[in-house]
């Protein structure tokens, strides 16, 4: 089978790796346009050093993108972490069409910032879907699809690094043996439990010490590391990362919201509509540092209040 790959950054050349290292037939990679004066794209590194073709277009909606891709007789392509727009000219062209990773569990979720919501949202669970893509956005058919728990301490980084990334290098390979086999399936996605949510930016993420200790604790692990849950001390911007909820918090209101309650070794306290909120990492102007070495550095101290 002939294989294109669309994809960028550490995803895509994970499963360009991947695929390459089983003996799969690779004959073209797709990934960005390189940026005047950074590196190069990790997968289009990966495609030059291997000698494949590359290719780069600034857009997937012009009729010579589409003959150029139909001139290399791809059976099908495989997209990897893309955030062009492309289009179903360019999808339908392969023989076997084209198949796409996607973070989360569809049709939950729809849209770019797909791993931050769940957890923000306090779901349960989340996972991956390989789909087929057509000119909606993420609302092709399913091929298959991988669950995950979010457990108390995972953040966004967590969830994907340790679990959603390797689990979708696999899924991947597993779609494109489906497809080989003629055995992926095309499941109509129900557009009744169907949700879209934009990017996650810094605007979504500021920290209302008013809400529940669990409404808080979520926000800030949904946004760790990007782009990062955000308060306010001595009018300056005050993002946090690590946290955890304190032992007993909820149900009973801990002095004002926003107010320091506490500061020792692991961090500082902080009082949420219902209980406490553990900080342990921040970043004011500079780089993340302990919240502990943050409250010694700049005066913090209890009975003073953030936000």
């Amino acid at each position: 089978m002939r294989i294109a790959i669309n994809g960028q950054q550490a995803f895509g050349k994970s499963v360009l790796e991947a695929l390459l290292e089983r003996g799969d037939d690779v004959i073209a990679v797709y990934c960005e346009p390189d940026r005047e004066g950074g590196r190069p794209d990790p997968i289009k590194q990966v495609a030059v050093e291997r000698g494949l073709p590359v290719y780069q277009p600034a857009s997937f909606k012009k009729p010579e993108v589409w003959a150029e891709f139909a001139a290399l007789k791809p059976d099908l392509c495989v997209m990897a972490y893309v955030t062009k727009i492309v289009p179903e000219e360019f999808l339908n062209t392969p023989t076997h069409g084209t198949i796409q990773y996607h973070p989360s569990l569809l049709p939950r979720h729809r849209g770019p910032s797909s791993i931050n919501w769940p957890i923000i949202q306090g779901a349960a669970k989340t996972g991956l879907t390989i789909f087929w893509p057509d000119n909606g956005l993420d609302t092709g058919p399913i091929l298959l699809q991988k669950e995950v728990e979010i457990t108390a301490v995972d953040t966004l980084g967590s969830i994907y690094f340790d679990r959603l990334f390797p689990m979708g290098v696999a899924a991947m390979l597993e779609g494109v043996d489906l497809v080989k086999a003629g055995k992926a399936p095309k499941i109509i996605q129900s557009e009744a439990h169907a949700t879209y949510e934009s990017w996650c930016t810094a605007d979504d993420v500021a920290i209302d010490w008013s809400q529940p200790a669990a409404t808080v604790h979520n926000l800030i692990r949904g946004a760790d590391p990007q782009p990062g849950a955000w308060t306010s001390h001595d009018g300056k911007r005050l993002q946090i990362y690590d946290c955890a909820r304190v032992d007993g918090a909820g149900g009973t209101p801990e002095g004002t919201p926003g107010e320091i309650m506490a500061i020792g070794g692991e961090g500082f306290e902080v009082a949420a509509g219902d209980g406490r909120i553990l900080v342990k990492r921040v970043r004011g102007e500079g780089q993340k540092l302990s919240a502990a070495d943050y409250a010694a550095a700049t005066g913090l101290g209890i009975g003073m209040r953030l936000g």
